[in-house]
């Protein structure tokens, strides 16, 4: 996927070409492939591709740019040349499937006569041999942390794919865009290696310098994509062409020989992503990535430094538990935190507590809505429904609202518990109630949203959305935003529920949007986070998980925090999207977290409740239950309350 950098003068003779057709040198400037890609120029050549700029004729009002990849299929033998197609579409249809914002998409594939070509998204801006070829500056720890940064999280995504990991094998400067944004994206998959003649054994996919010596044997695993990044910060950090020099001779020449501004820390990082043997490097670009993250959140001396990335022993503070990903090594020991009270109901807590004037809701799948004091976690009434409490329980003014799976939305009296109405929908209701303006919004199973009076449970307005709605709404002045099990994120105006807006997402959206500046956060199970302009619904970014996403995320400071089903919780940038830190649990993190002073409380399947630090994820103290944390935590006035699997509800501090 070489593309989106300076483009090629055309061939000489290319205006008296005929459309349609390409000669042995492959299209010419004009040429319409497929009737429907106009080629532009080309971008750059290789020995067994060409890669070329494009218009996609199929949108005549605006110029749709793309990037045209042609392969060449080189062998005579019919029955070889088959089975090379045959490879080029399962590869091509695998690199469709994958969604990360720094792996540019593919919008079609095709084969005519002996060529094969993938159509490519286009992105503009400069690949990093060529940063390297028009500067003479060596390059900065900073730029080359946030650089390395972005590569090993587009890396991570590729190992976690199953039901194996997709090894890049050729990562070096020029199969690294720098767009416009200073966003990283990794470019050309290698799918031309399917394309050449591989009739002698010793022919080995990747490019000398950046290449580990085990890929030269055809082994492939995540740690060669390790080594070939490690190459490529050492070359953009010396200056030194690998491919200048001794093959597997790195450390002859240490990076602080020709760059003294580089710290030790980081050149001890990047010599053991170069390590000759495999099993000395990291395992894979999630384990890179949580060492580079401690190295770009140190805030103490060199000696510290050392002892949480583990320098002196020359392994850093990491431990790899099974095939999962890996877990920071803690310089303290775990707080010993002593519950102020708990309380027993008779089935499974999974939704959120509710605090309002001393009191403590929490619905269980025992078909109750109990109510406790806050303060000493004393019984003062419960309500039965006639199914499951999946949904948080939501005060407004002097009631308590909850729905439940026997279809109903119950509003109670708060201080005694009795009903003040009944809503009854078509289907159960899984979704937590949002109240504003008087009025409850929420969704249901049967494929409604509805809006109801909140005083007389009155049915104001419903409309269609043809998919179950689990989701929390967030309700604004103008719009009601929620997702749907189907995958759609939707804007409905207030007044009537008409749609303003529609996008969708891969997979079902369970997770519930926040929403601030006009922009909308959400997760999917396609386990993607989304930033979508609130007004309009079009996409601003998007990071991906290793893992479904049912969380919901909750927004403090700049931060956006979300859990995913890959068992980390994610601090990221909510202005860049880009990722600032993750921790990982033994389980799911499918509860939405909730902060207090400088501390991030999470759940985790695991049995664990967490509490990691703001700015750094680093984990301050863990509450063991013993049972999995599937609800979210509710803090009121230093005291957290949350609910587990093993029907106890519990009121820690923090």
């Amino acid at each position: 996927m070489e593309f989106g950098t300076r483009e090629m003068p055309p061939r000489k003779g290319s205006d008296s070409k005929p459309l349609g057709r390409h000669d042995a040198n492959g299209p010419q400037s004009g040429e319409v492939l497929q009737g429907r890609y106009m080629i532009l120029g080309s971008l750059g050549v290789g020995g067994f591709s060409s890669v070329y700029r494009a218009r996609d004729l199929r949108f005549p009002s605006v110029t749709r740019l793309c990037a045209v990849k042609e392969m060449v299929i080189s062998t005579v033998d019919p029955e070889m040349r088959e089975l090379t197609i045959k490879s080029f579409e399962r590869e091509a249809g695998m690199l469709a499937t994958l969604n990360h914002p720094a792996i540019p998409d593919i919008y079609d594939y095709f084969t005519d006569g002996n060529r094969s070509y993938l159509v490519l998204e286009f992105v503009p801006g400069q690949n990093l041999q060529q940063w390297l070829d028009e500067t003479d500056e060596y390059l900065d720890e900073q730029k080359a942390l946030d650089w390395a940064l972005q590569v090993c999280d587009a890396l991570a995504y590729l190992h976690s794919q199953k039901p194996q990991p997709v090894i890049f094998r050729d990562l070096k400067p020029s199969n690294i865009m720098l767009d416009p944004y200073n966003h990283i994206r990794l470019i050309d998959f290698g799918i031309a290696k399917l394309f050449e003649a591989n009739e002698d054994k010793g022919t080995m996919i990747g490019t000398a310098g950046y290449t580990p010596p085990e890929q030269y044997r055809g082994e492939a695993s995540p740690a060669v994509d390790v080594y070939g990044l490690g190459a490529t910060l050492h070359h953009l950090l010396t200056r030194q062409d690998p491919r200048q020099e001794t093959p597997f001779t790195f450390n002859e020449r240490p990076i602080r020989a020709a760059n003294p501004a580089i710290s030790r820390a980081f050149e001890a990082i990047i010599m053991r992503c170069l390590a000759y043997d495999p099993k000395d490097r990291f395992p894979d670009a999630m384990a890179l990535r949580e060492s580079l993250l401690v190295l770009s959140q140190g805030d103490g001396d060199d000696t510290d430094l050392d002892q949480r990335l583990g320098l002196k022993e020359s392994t850093l503070a990491f431990d790899r538990e099974d095939a999962g990903a890996p877990t920071a090594t803690l310089r303290a020991g775990l707080s010993r935190v002593k519950p102020l009270w708990v309380f027993r109901c008779e089935d499974e807590i999974r939704s959120r507590p509710a605090v309002g004037k001393g009191i403590v809701f929490v619905g269980a799948y025992d078909n109750n809505l109990y109510a406790l004091t806050a303060d000493k976690g004393d019984f003062l009434w419960k309500f039965p429904t006639g199914g499951g409490i999946g949904g948080a329980p939501v005060v407004s003014e002097d009631a308590v609202l909850v729905g439940s799976s026997d279809h109903s939305l119950y509003s109670l009296q708060l201080r005694k518990g009795r009903l003040n109405w009944q809503f009854q929908a078509e289907g159960p209701i899984y979704s937590t109630p949002a109240a504003r303006f008087d009025h409850a919004f929420f969704g249901a199973d049967d494929g409604y949203f509805y809006v109801v009076n909140a005083m007389r449970g009155q049915l104001h307005w419903k409309t269609n959305v043809y998919s179950p709605v689990r989701s929390t709404p967030w309700v604004s002045d103008e719009l009601v935003y929620f997702g749907t099990e189907g995958g759609q994120v939707l804007g409905l105006e207030l007044g009537a529920g008409k749609p303003k807006w529609q996008t969708k997402a891969q997979r079902a959206v369970t997770s519930s949007p926040k929403v601030a500046d006009d922009i909308l956060y959400v997760g999917s199970v396609d386990g993607t986070v989304y930033a979508i302009d609130a007004s309009s619904g079009w996409p601003i970014w998007r990071y991906q998980t290793g893992g479904p996403i049912l969380a919901t995320p909750t927004l403090y400071q700049g931060m956006l925090f979300i859990g995913s089903s890959d068992g980390h919780l994610y601090a990221i940038d909510m202005a860049s999207g880009r990722p600032v830190w993750n921790y990982h649990t033994n389980g799911q993190v499918v509860s939405a977290p909730a902060v207090w002073g400088n501390t991030v409380y999470f759940g985790s399947t695991d049995g664990g409740l967490y509490g990691v630090s703001l700015r750094r994820g680093a984990l301050q103290w863990r509450f063991d239950t013993g049972s999995a944390i599937i609800g979210s935590p509710t803090i009121v006035n230093g005291v957290i309350y949350f609910g587990a699997a093993d029907h106890t509800l519990y009121a820690l501090p923090t």
